[in-house]
Order: C-alpha cells, then structure tokens, then sequence
C-alpha cells in the first residue's frame, strides 16, 4: 500500500474551491481583527475630551487592549498545537466580538480598560491561528501571496473603522463603532461548518478519514483513492512544545523575530493610536486627521499584497528589509510640513511599509517553522510583538506630553523600523556549524 506526504500533497496543489473556502473566512475574520485595531485610534480624541485625559492616560488606556493581545496571543495561540486551530478560533471571535460589544456601554475608563483587555484576548489569540492554518493548507508556490491577500484584510479592516469614523461617530457618537463589534457573533455558526481543521491536529487524534476526505479536495489528481497510509511526520504534539523555538539551531532566528515583531508592531499601533491626534496637533481637522488613517491602511492592503507577490517572485527576507527601510524613511518625512497630495503619498507608504511588514513577518514566521509548532511559534513572536504594540501607544502619549516639535515625534516613530531591519537580517544565523570531519585510513 503506498504512502502519502500530506504535505507534498499540499505544496503541490492547484488553488481550488476548497482553498477559496479557507482564504474567504481566514480573511473575514482577519478584518474584524483589523477593525479593532483601528477603532480606538478613530475614538481616541472623543475619549479624551469627554473623560478629561491627558495624553499619557489615554497612552495606557490604549495599552490596556494590547496587553490583553499579547496574553492572548501567547496563550491561545500556543493552545492550538494542543487543542486545535479551529477550537481556538471560535473561542476567540467569541471573547474579541462579545466584548467589543460591550465596551460601547463602558461609563468610565475602567471599566472601558477591563472591557478592552478581555477582547484582546480574542484579538490577539485569533491572528497567529488563522495564519498558521492558511499557511497550513497553501500551496508552496503562492503561499505567500495568500497569507497576504488573507491579512490584506487586516487594512481592510481598519479602513472600515477609519472610514465609518468619518461619518458615524460626529453624529452618532463613537459606542456605535464598538456595537458594531458583534457582527462576527452572528457568523459564528457558518465559520463553524465551513472552516476546517489543522491536518496536523487531526492526524495527531488519529482522525485519519477526515484527512483523507481534506486531501481529496485539495488534491483530487493525487488522492484518486482511499487505499494509502499518511505519513504522520511532524504532527502536532500533545505537549506545548515552547522550548522547540530554540531547538535545532532555530534560538537566533527566534530571538530575531521577536525583535523585529515588537518594533513593527510598535510603529503600527503608536500610527494607528496617535496619527489622526498628532495631524490634528500639527493643524489639520480631525476629520482630515482620520483620512489619514485612512489612508494608511490603504497602503498596508497595497503593502500586503505586493508584498506577498513580491516574496513568491523573489526572496522574503529582502523584501522585508526593503520595507522597513523605505517604511522609516517615509515616517521621517511625515513630520516635515508638505502639501496634502505628498503627505498622503507618504502616508501610504508608511502603512504599506509598517502593515505590510507585519502582515510578511506572519508569513516568514508560518514559512520558517515546521507544522508542529508552527502556532507557537506565530502566537509567541505575535505575543512579543503585542509588547511593542503595547509600548507604542504609550510612546505617543509620552511624546505628546512632551510637546517636542512636531518632526521629532515620526523621527521617534521611525527609529524602530531601522532596528527591526537589524533584526530581519540576523535571521537564519547559527550559534555553531557543525565542523565535517575526515578521518584518513
């Protein structure tokens, strides 16, 4: 009886209806996820003025959300190699879409803070889960490109939150944007039925047939029948295998990408908190503050998808520090005073570099690691990460407080992606190289 690989059987897949299936609802989700992202950006300057905060308040309060992401996303993502991807999903929309909710009802910053902090859980777990599954089931030689057509959604998004700000929250008021957080509850049972399970989970619990009748639709040419054996070579283990990050010569490249995750994401949420704020302090309305924003997140869906294309065409790791660079060169500039057509150009490219980049350090991430840890492995560089989303907020309020000129705070914001270039370069650098030795008659 021969065997199979199931994943050759993925890699050399054409794209089919089944992998439209998961794109459609990885991406849905992920859209949500983005939506969140953005919404207290959009309500930030209403806050402060109806709860009387000061800028570094209104810093920590935005951190509160984000230290919640990054429990969730060490945590939950983690979880997924021991119980399932899809379990942890639908745990997850359910915690971020729930408690979105009801932090529209939220009378006082506290109870706001403890409302955000339980739906980042949600927020932060769901990412590295979906990342890991959709890289899980791509085909090798676009696998890229559907990460992050997937994660394109994450702008999508936050154009959403940026562009319902626009014309919702002066006349309805900003909880509105916060109810309109429970959509994904009402989705629930459709991503249920249609989103299928880790193959690595699956083959761990002997579920042997339900792989079968996956692989079929993958790769029907290939599976032509049901008399084969699968090779069950790295499957998920049923420890939390954490201390497998290091293994294998793999410490540097994971210290390298929980460096270059926390200053990427340090830059995304101190833009997404503070650039409609800092554009209204330099003298522009708030609504143009928020097209801004706008703005951004378009570049980060065009940085996505160009950059997933980019990366199957050629190498990842150069497109990636072509975007950091470009991406602190573009941030500088925003703080020099310039006509509205080139500060949105910039605008753009700052979102196409600092969101694109994001979304392909998830890709180089879900790429680098094998199946069996591959969820840890995205959860815990997503969590580190989730500490620089932490800290930018928070360097805004600071930067704010200080009331430095205007170009020293995007210099500030900037900084981060020359470190994270750093970081993306060590990647895939050994602490030893086993020495061949020859041994003569």
């Amino acid at each position: 009886m021969r065997k199979i690989d199931i994943n050759h059987v993925i890699d050399e897949a054409r794209f089919r209806p089944f992998h439209w299936n998961v794109l459609f609802w990885c991406t849905l989700i992920i859209i949500f996820d983005g939506y969140d992202l953005v919404i207290y950006g959009v309500v930030l300057p209403i806050l402060m003025d109806q709860w009387q905060l000061t800028p570094i308040e209104a810093g920590s309060l935005g951190s509160v959300a984000l230290f919640g992401m990054m429990v969730g996303a060490m945590s939950l993502g983690t979880a997924s190699d021991k119980y399932g991807r899809k379990k942890m999903i639908v745990l997850c929309i359910i915690l971020f879409s729930l408690f979105t909710l009801l932090c529209g009802f939220a009378q006082t910053p506290t109870q706001f803070a403890v409302l955000r902090f339980i739906a980042g859980l949600g927020i932060g777990g769901v990412m590295p889960n979906v990342v890991a599954l959709i890289s899980e089931y791509a085909p090798k030689k676009i696998r890229s490109t559907l990460v992050a057509l997937m994660f394109s959604g994450y702008a999508i998004g936050g154009m959403l939150s940026a562009g319902l700000g626009i014309w919702i929250v002066p006349n309805w008021g900003w909880e509105i944007m916060f109810y309109l957080g429970c959509v994904p509850l009402f989705l629930l049972p459709l991503i249920i039925k249609f989103l299928p399970e880790s193959l690595g989970f699956l083959l761990r619990d002997n579920k042997d047939g339900e792989v079968k009748n996956i692989l079929a639709k993958i790769n029907p040419e290939i599976i032509t029948t049901q008399q084969y054996e699968l090779l069950k070579q790295e499957v998920a283990s049923k420890k939390i295998p954490i201390l497998d990050l290091f293994n294998e010569n793999r410490a540097i490249s994971t210290l390298a990408f929980w460096l270059s995750f926390f200053m990427c994401l340090l830059m995304v949420y101190a833009l997404g908190s503070w650039l409609p704020k800092l554009m209204q302090t330099a003298g522009y309305p708030l609504k143009s503050g928020l097209m801004f924003l706008f703005a951004m997140n378009i570049g980060g869906m065009v940085g996505a998808i160009s950059g997933g294309w980019l990366s199957d065409k050629f190498n990842l790791k150069s497109v990636l520090v072509t975007f950091f660079i470009l991406g602190s060169l573009a941030i500088t500039l925003l703080g020099f005073r310039s006509n509205t057509g080139l500060l949105y150009f910039l605008v753009m490219i700052a979102g196409a570099a600092t969101i694109g980049s994001q979304i392909l350090l998830y890709t180089y991430v879900a790429q680098y690691y094998p199946m069996h840890i591959r969820s840890t492995g995205l959860g815990w560089a997503s969590g580190v990460g989730r500490i620089g989303a932490i800290v930018g907020p928070m360097l805004g309020g600071v930067l704010m407080q200080l009331a430095l000129p205007h170009y020293q705070n995007f210099i500030a914001f900037a900084i981060p992606g020359l470190i994270a270039t750093l970081a993306i370069a060590m990647i895939g650098i050994k602490f030893y190289e086993a020495r061949k030795v020859t041994i003569k008659p």
